[in-house]
Parts: C-alpha cells; structure tokens; sequence
C-alpha cells in the first residue's frame, strides 16, 4: 500500500508559516492584501473566489473584490488593472480566466505588474520560472507540487522525473521547477512514443494530463513518487485525478489523492505569494 501524500497535511504546515509572516508585517504595519478581478459569473470562478476568500480570510489576509459585467470592455477592464498597479495598498491580483471571447486576453494579462502576479499570468512571470530570475510569482498549481515533495522530504537532486502534459499552466513550469531541484526531466504529451515505458523509469511522475484516468498500472513500478494534478468528474458524478488510483496506487511507493491531494495546497500557495509580495513592498 502507498503513502498518500496528503495536502491537508502539507497545507497546514505551510499556514504557519504564513500566519508567522502575516504578523510580522502587521507588527510594521503592512496588511497583506489579495485583490480579485472577475469578470461576469462564471459559476468555477464563483467557487475558487470563495475558496481563496475563506483561506485569506482565515490567515490574516485582507481582500478587494472588483466584480465586473461580462461584457466589460477591453478599455475598462485595462483601466482596472492599472488601477491596481498603482495602488500600494494592493500587494498580490488574481484575475479569472479565460476572458469572455471579445477581450484580448494577452494584452490583458500581460498589463499587470509582474510583482503583483500571484498566479503566473503575464509573461514577465513565467519567464522567471524559465530563467530562475526573481521576476513575479511561479503558477500556483505546480508550486504546490513542490511544496509536496518538500513537506514529505522527496529530493529530486539526481532523480528522473517524468512530467505528462506540457501546457504552460502545469507541465512545462512543473518541468523548470524540477530542473531547479536538480531532477534529470523528461516531458511526455499526446505526441510521445510508449508513453507509458518512458514513464516506468521514473522515480518522481507528475500527471497534468487533463484527462481522467489515463495513467494506469502499465505507466508504473515499485519505488515511485506520483503526484496526480488532475481534477475530472468521472462517470458516477465523483472528483477524480488524471491517475487510475486503484491500479497505481497498489504499486507505487507514494501517491497523491484527489480529492485531497495538489488542489488543497493551492489555495494557501497562493496566500503566500500575496505575503511573500507584501513583504518585498515593505522591504521585510
């Protein structure tokens, strides 16, 4: 039977972390704050608002809300985040995506202040995940990964790892992050040749497939790490990763669940980056 790698486990580790940086901005007189751009009612975006809204909420955090129609224009919409740009009080933005169709949703990620980009949106952002530059904040989801395997004291240095998917969302920034932990990476996407014998010689798999179930007991062996970032509802109504669990998870060593695996770290990495840029504003 595997070791479930569980995120409440690490979650509440990293809380006390923030909490303890939370007050000692506070002891100087800086609040964290976290500002929320949504764009119509999305039912997805309604949920994670929530979520991150509780979570900030619970750690200190304060939040500003700035709710608009769906059919904002794209001038009105750039004005905003402009406006958040400028405004000090601010530390950290999140913006829904994607954009109703009529925006230009490229321009409008990429008017953001890279230091206030909790969540990876612009290109300034990402190209600090590739470059290692200290530029904005890496995506919240494959930072939570590492979190995972830092909490349970999984070290990449000198291991294979395979990454399935290559989006920008997960798979290639996951790929950068385990290059700076000084895991040797493969890559594998819907192009890859026996995708499953590249990933039995692994030690670390992170899946972000995007797919419910695809990765089976023929993709594993003894020994391994899997960290599953999917979230798919599977034919009963039921959340349920991009891992097959009842075939990997017999096999492997350790196994994150879904639910309570990645997706219950993300919300409080993201926390954490509003903290983390509230204290580099206050020179802390």
């Amino acid at each position: 039977m595997a070791k479930q790698l569980l995120g409440k486990e690490v979650t509440a580790a990293l809380n006390e972390r923030i909490k303890a940086k939370v007050a000692e901005l506070e002891a100087k007189g800086v609040k964290p704050t976290l500002g929320i751009i949504r764009v119509g009612e999305n039912e997805s975006d309604i949920s994670y608002e929530r979520g991150a809204t509780k979570r900030c909420e619970t750690l200190g955090v304060a939040c500003e809300k700035i709710l608009l129609p769906a059919d904002v224009s794209q001038e009105e919409l750039l004005k905003v985040i402009d406006d958040v740009n400028k405004n000090d009080a601010i530390h950290g933005v999140l913006l829904f995506r994607p954009l109703p169709k009529h925006l230009n949703q490229s321009v409008i990620e990429n008017a953001l202040d890279p230091a206030k980009d909790v969540d990876c949106m612009t290109d300034g952002s990402m190209s600090g995940v590739f470059t290692g530059k200290a530029i904005g904040y890496p995506p919240c989801t494959p930072q939570a990964c590492m979190e995972i395997l830092d909490h349970y004291g999984i070290d990449c240095t000198g291991k294979k790892a395979v990454v399935i998917g290559r989006s920008l969302v997960v798979g290639k920034p996951a790929a950068m992050m385990l290059i700076k932990k000084n895991a040797t990476v493969t890559v594998c996407h819907t192009k890859t040749v026996d995708m499953p014998s590249v990933a039995k010689e692994a030690d670390i798999i992170i899946v972000a497939a995007g797919r419910a179930g695809v990765v089976g007991a023929e993709y594993v062996k003894p020994g391994q790490v899997v960290i599953d970032v999917g979230i798919n509802v599977n034919a009963e109504g039921k959340l349920c990763g991009d891992v097959d669990y009842a075939a990997v998870e017999p096999i492997v060593e350790a196994i994150t669940p879904v639910p309570g695996g990645v997706g219950s770290v993300t919300t409080s990495v993201l926390v954490s980056h509003v903290v983390e840029a509230a204290a580099k504003k206050a020179g802390i």
